[in-house]
């Protein structure tokens, strides 16, 4: 089977590659430093031809309200009327548990955009949202940075390491669309500043969280639903703590 990956050169999108060859498929690394590019659209109607599968992971260069909405609505909008001049069977894309309770960020709204393009075109679909992945905390401790001091909000999270994202992924990707979102989530619960305390003490950074109710996540107030699952999610294997060992071994990490 041909299967195409849209962001095929990032974190998941890599990932993905690899276990989708691994498992004997044809399959496309697609972006714009491998010479396909949904904004523009080149490369695309090549990449797509003969393609039965196309997983979209692609993320916005920017963050910036207007820039990511203009990203996840060009780019969704060129990638699914190439797959239907193409004949895709199932268009399978990766979204973020919380797209559609979240409307005060730019960055969900950007993304609850592209969720309602697919939901409106006639390609049959399978959306898969996960939560936030655990490589992602470094990012997340420095974007609440101010000298010293970390302030995050103390909400509940369920986050969870991209190889598995990457397993869930490809196994949705090989199976019949579901015409549904689905969802992604590790274990277990964590709050917020929790996460972040304990990723700085494994990577033996001075920095001081604080907790505060009321600090924004990307732009945004969280409560404890704001990112945590709905019900009868996926769960996957891997516990933030098992990851925090791997990475950091008897707490060896680099300043993040």
């Amino acid at each position: 089977m041909k299967i195409v990956v849209i962001g095929g050169s990032g974190l998941i999108g890599a990932k993905l590659v690899s276990r989708l060859r691994r498992n004997g498929h044809e399959v496309v690394a697609a972006s714009p430093n491998l010479g396909v590019n949904t904004i523009t659209g080149e490369g695309l109607a090549e990449a797509l031809a003969g393609a039965q599968v196309v997983v979209d992971v692609a993320n916005s260069p920017s963050f910036e309200d207007r820039a990511v909405l203009e990203f996840f609505e060009t780019s969704g909008r060129n990638l699914l009327a190439a797959e239907m001049a193409a004949g895709v069977g199932h268009h399978v894309a990766l979204s973020v548990v919380g797209t559609d309770r979240l409307p005060e960020s730019g960055y969900f709204r950007a993304k609850l955009a592209q969720e309602n393009l697919i939901k409106a075109a006639k390609i049959p679909y399978t959306i898969l949202r996960s939560t936030q992945f655990f490589e992602f905390t470094g990012a997340i401790a420095q974007s609440a940075t101010d000298g010293h001091t970390i302030r995050l909000s103390p909400a509940l999270m369920q986050p969870v390491v991209s190889d598995d994202v990457a397993d869930a992924l490809a196994e949705v990707a090989l199976g019949a669309p579901t015409n549904e979102t689905l969802e992604l989530a590790a274990p277990e619960q964590i709050r917020l500043d929790e996460l972040v305390r304990q990723f700085l003490h494994a990577n033996k950074d001075p920095r001081q969280v604080v907790t505060d109710a009321n600090a924004q996540y990307f732009g945004t107030v969280l409560n404890d639903q704001s990112l945590t699952p709905g019900d009868d999610p996926r769960i996957a294997p891997v516990c933030f703590a098992d990851w925090l060992n791997r990475s950091f071994p008897q707490g060896q990490g680099s300043r993040a």
